[in-house]
């Protein structure tokens, strides 16, 4: 196994400088860590950091807050954390402490989260403006109105409270969006290991089977391979629950003759893969399942070809709905005018979604898709995924029976580069000729 490619230290540092020069004089930003969860009784699910905290932070522990200060005197950016404590961490792991949010993770200061509400208040105390996202953790925010409100207490001492709140996600998000040359070498390892356990997956599976053994194969190759998570729950449809869009169960046995859809993806030092493929669980297409397969890909591809600088971002679905509602017309299952189907939605009994989404440190990432009322423009350095599908409801009888129960979706994952793009999930086969010839091994 190759070693995994990691953000720096330093790169952390420069989107703390990137924020805070989007910041406004005499201001203040607060990113309270996630809470750990419990799955039951006293049992937790495995952490994982707030996708916003890292970005900034790196810092990979619960119970902290970072705090951002542009321009102050000792220091700009500042921890508050758990303090080191050996009894804790002979049960729980290990802990940075205030040091170790200094030295390994870049912070000018730190303290102990246990301190917070003497001392925050203080940093709080004459900033004019306060970047925060509220609604997020509700606890938290009445911790932040809390100490907000302690310095209106004191108004009368001279105490001066912040007067305005400014959403954070705006900016962070906006940063988040365009991928630096060290994100796109993980998100690269991370398809690239997605790709090769969908490619496994391929080969093993077999009428009989259960859908959890494929997920099981998936989570296998995700693991030996260096990721430690999935990025979502992995989506193992057969047969009919092809045709759920997020269909998790993965409990039926799989048979002779149909589909099986698997949208599944690893995580990478907090970057996601995200692709589907749909394939014969015999290793053979019938013909309608061929018929309905080729227009999905069709409309993949064609979309992919415009998902490029110099396009935006509902072009690729504009594209995507023409061919598949095409598709649909010449076999019979939508009938009248192209322009009048498409105008009036037609589609959408077999095409529900949208073609794709923002992936990055989150599966659905984060990025405005309009900007002021327009479609946002297709830049250098963004990922999406492309994810065109046709579902066939098993109970639908308008159409004939062959079709029904068929679902197919084929989703990569696409960099917008300069000169083009580049689909990091390209190693997964998706041809039908392609498909078959590897499950034929």
């Amino acid at each position: 196994m190759t070693q995994i490619a990691q953000i720096t230290k330093q790169e952390f540092s420069r989107r703390r400088k990137a924020l805070m020069e989007h910041m406004a004089p005499n201001s203040i930003a607060i990113l309270p860590a996630a809470s750990e969860k419990i799955r039951n009784r006293d049992a937790h699910y495995a952490y994982r950091q707030e996708s916003d905290f890292y970005y900034l932070s790196g810092f990979p522990e619960p119970e902290a807050v970072l705090v951002i200060i542009p321009g102050r005197e000792h220091g700009e950016t500042i921890v508050f954390c758990r303090e080191k404590n050996r009894e804790r961490e002979i049960w729980d792991g290990y802990r940075a402490g205030q040091e170790g949010a200094c030295e390994q993770y870049g912070a000018d200061d730190a303290f102990p989260i246990g301190d917070i509400d003497e001392i925050l208040p203080g940093l709080l105390e004459g900033r004019e403006l306060v970047y925060y996202s509220l609604g997020r953790d509700q606890q938290f925010d009445q911790q932040v109105m809390g100490w907000v409100n302690s310095l209106r207490e004191k108004a009368r001492s001279g105490a001066t409270p912040p007067g305005e709140f400014l959403d954070l996600d705006h900016i962070v998000h906006d940063l988040r969006l365009f991928k630096s040359a060290a994100e796109i070498r993980i998100m690269r390892k991370a398809a690239e290991i997605s790709a090769q356990a969908h490619s496994q997956t391929m080969t093993v599976c077999a009428a009989g089977k259960y859908e959890y053994e494929l997920e099981a194969e998936l989570l296998h190759s995700f693991m030996k391979a260096g990721s430690r998570s999935p990025a979502y729950t992995t989506i193992v449809g057969s047969g009919s629950n092809a045709c759920i869009l997020h269909y998790i169960e993965n409990t039926r046995q799989m048979k002779n003759g149909e589909l099986v859809l698997i949208d599944a993806g690893c995580e990478i030092e907090h970057y996601a893969s995200d692709i589907t493929r749909t394939f014969p669980v015999n290793g053979k297409f019938t013909d309608e399942q061929k018929a309905i397969y080729q227009i999905v890909l069709d409309a993949q591809e064609a979309a992919i070809k415009v998902a490029t600088v110099g396009h935006h971002w509902n072009e690729p679905h504009e594209v995507s709905v023409t061919v598949i509602t095409q598709g649909l017309l010449d076999l019979g299952l939508l009938s009248g005018e192209l322009e009048t189907l498409i105008s009036e939605m037609a589609y959408k009994r077999f095409y529900m979604h949208r073609i794709g989404h923002w992936l990055g440190m989150d599966v659905h990432d984060v990025g405005d898709y309009k900007i002021e009322g327009e479609w946002r423009a297709l830049e250098p350095n963004m990922v999406m995924t492309v994810e065109p599908g046709i579902y066939i409801s098993p109970d639908d009888e308008t159409v004939a029976k062959k079709w029904r129960g068929i679902g197919v979706r084929i989703e990569d994952d696409v960099l917008i580069t300069k000169g083009g793009n580049d689909v990091l999930s390209k190693d997964v086969p998706k041809t039908i000729a392609d498909i078959e010839a590897l499950m034929a091994r």
